[in-house]
């Protein structure tokens, strides 16, 4: 599994309401678990913290959730090449095992 540039396609909210994803309170955590099935969710995500989306829930995280994120983080200078990088090593962390039980 690589990266994904037309990753809006792929994404598991693609047939959800325009506002599904634009809650607040509880629903928000109805929102995320969307997110939670998603194969693209690292993509969505990197689109948020990159271009700084301030609403909605994106890759399985709530504005405020990214916010913290980005103060925690606020030396990232591409949240997509850090989250490439880490979905890559978790493919080839899984590729072994993958192989052992063929």
């Amino acid at each position: 599994m690589t990266w994904n540039d037309d990753w809006a396609s792929e994404a598991a909210c693609k047939q959800a309401g325009p506002d599904d994803l634009f809650v607040r309170g509880a629903e928000q955590n109805r929102a995320k678990l969307r997110c939670g099935t998603c194969i693209v969710r690292a993509e969505c995500l990197a689109e948020a913290l990159d271009n700084q989306i301030e609403w909605g829930v994106w890759g399985g995280m709530t504005e405020r959730e990214r916010r913290a994120l980005l103060r925690r983080r606020p030396n990232v200078t591409s949240w997509r090449g850090l989250l490439e990088a880490a979905k890559a090593d978790h493919v080839a962390a899984e590729l072994p095992e993958i192989v052992r039980s063929a």
